[in-house]
């Protein structure tokens, strides 16, 4: 088992993989932001930055990316990238189910979102001994997750689900623990972190 986790984990780690994983986060990044346009095309700028949340997400792991290929620890980028890829992959996998329990049908479309959020959450997770962040980092992307659940469900710029909008404010409380439970996450990676360290 132990020659297994070692063997996927020089593939993980290999330049050629990460190269590929970065091409295909910048395409999603990309593709998501478009996916986005025709909300954004609605918003008043100042709330720009935080309505597109998944493809921000994956714009945050390229840059973590970027700093492996070259050697280094964008730290608050290697966060950001933890807490919110985990965050949104979880959360559009639930929007989705829960849009398939109300009309019963969500589509390719629908199954692609879930696929491929599902895999934001996985690819954040499979890096966690990469992760170099300290404290302060996760005290700001803490700051960052919880102002945009504010933006989002208190100032109404959360993504458009218009089939599920009669559940805003239970998803909007979903949310919040959600992000709660992300940021604990982040910290007992920066725990363990730290131990293996001093061992």
């Amino acid at each position: 088992m132990q020659q297994l986790f070692f063997q996927c984990w020089h593939i993980l780690t290999n330049k050629a993989f990460l190269i590929l994983l970065l091409i295909i986060n910048i395409a999603g990044t990309i593709y998501g932001y478009y996916w986005y346009g025709y909300q954004l095309a609605s918003t008043e700028p100042i709330f720009y930055i935080f309505v597109p949340d998944s493809p921000t997400a994956s714009l945050f792991f390229c840059f973590a990316i970027i700093g492996w290929l070259l050697g280094k620890n964008f730290k608050l980028m290697e966060v950001l990238a933890l807490i919110t890829l985990i965050k949104y992959g979880i959360w559009a996998v639930v929007m989705n189910l829960l849009t398939l329990a109300e009309t019963g049908s969500i589509g390719p479309t629908g199954w692609m979102l879930v696929f491929s959020h599902f895999m934001m959450a996985v690819q954040a997770v499979l890096y966690l001994p990469k992760y170099r962040f300290q404290f302060w980092h996760i005290a700001v992307a803490a700051i960052w997750t919880l102002h945009n659940d504010v933006i989002d469900y208190v100032f109404g710029q959360m993504p458009y689900y218009r089939v599920i909008d009669q559940f805003a404010n239970q998803i909007g409380y979903f949310t919040f623990w959600l992000s709660i439970v992300c940021i604990i996450i982040a910290y007992f990676t920066y725990k363990r972190g730290n131990y293996l360290h001093e061992l």
